[in-house]
Order: C-alpha cells, then structure tokens, then sequence
C-alpha cells in the first residue's frame, strides 16, 4: 500500500504526441547537501559546466519539445556502451562526458545534458539526480517541465515521470547553480519509492 496518493497528477493530452499521458508530480527540493564526489571532481576539470545561472521557467512540454527529449534520450542510450568507470577510466568514480563510445550511468546523464543545453534548454531545467535503485546508488537526469518533472535513464528509453520510475529520489542539482547539490524532500521521494 502506498503511503501518500499521487496529488499532482492531472489528465494532459498533446495532441499528435506519443507517449505523455499525464502530467508528473515535482520534486521537492530540501536544503543543501554533500555533492557526489565524482561530480565535484568534473566541476573541477570542467569550470563551465558547474557554475551559477539563472533560474528559467519550466519546459514548455510542446510536442516538439518531447520529441526532441526524446530523440536526445534514446540517441545517447544507443551510443553509449554500459562500462564502468573502473574498466574504462582504472578509477572507481570518474564523471565526464563519454567521447570513447563506453560509459556508466552519469556519463550518459552528462552527455543528455550537453545535447540538451546545446539544443536551447537551460541548465536550471536539466537537474543531475541521484536515485537508489533497489538499494544501489544510480544517476538519472531529471527534466524540469510545466507538466511537471520526467526521468531520462540510461536503463529505460521510455521517459517516466518522477512518480513513475521506483526509484527513491535523494538528492540533484540546485536549479540556480549547476556545481551545488540539494536533498529531496518531502512526499516526492516516499511517492516515488512506493
């Protein structure tokens, strides 16, 4: 039985679109919290892609827009093989955007994140989260849109709302800075988990 009912849940239907049938619940944001060592190790290597920016409303969730969501999700999935960073890079946690074709699950996250940037989304609409996956720890992107918040994983091509997934949310990026991390907390992570 699950704890809390999904209360942000509303029938949206774009026309011509497949594959959004409702609108997903937000995640709560809670306070600052630890960032992931190997994500502050990038921030490090790569300055530009860690930094303070400006809060922008969420995605307008077009039919154009979902597609190119789309689109970006499945393409990475396809172009990255799963390794770990430990086979790839001889290290335990190494972040980067892939450029070898092989890649674990934040690699494929970064990359999403780029095309997605380099596409015209801002960074405060594409929140790097970590999630426990039956236990293990996991790196999805989260979507940010007026629909509410979507998941873009390496080990699905289908993009779910937050509620959708299983996971239990932990913690993502702040929206106003790219190099800072925040708890979820809140409805959305028992929601999620159940």
């Amino acid at each position: 039985m699950r704890k809390f009912a999904v209360v942000a849940c509303m029938a949206t239907v774009l026309a011509g679109s497949v594959g959004i049938a409702e609108a997903a619940q937000r995640l709560a944001a809670g306070g600052l919290t630890s960032i992931p060592y190997g994500h502050m190790e990038f921030c490090q290597r790569t300055r530009g892609q860690c930094g303070a920016h400006r809060v922008l409303p969420p995605i307008a969730l077009t039919q154009a827009n979902w597609k190119k969501i789309e689109r970006i999700n499945r393409s990475v999935n396809a172009a990255i093989e799963p390794k770990s960073d430990l086979e790839v890079y001889g290290k335990r946690d190494y972040w980067t955007i892939p450029t070898n074709g092989m890649g674990d699950c934040e690699d494929y996250v970064l990359m999403k994140r780029a095309k997605l940037l380099a596409s015209g989304f801002g960074a405060s609409q594409l929140l790097i989260t970590m999630v426990r996956n039956r236990g293990e720890a996991h790196i999805v992107l989260t979507v940010r849109t007026d629909q509410g918040d979507y998941v873009l994983d390496n080990l699905r091509d289908d993009i779910r709302p937050v509620e959708g997934t299983g996971y239990y949310y932990v913690k993502m990026q702040a929206p106003n800075h790219s190099g800072r991390w925040i708890a979820i907390s809140g409805r959305a992570a028992e929601i999620a988990s159940n």
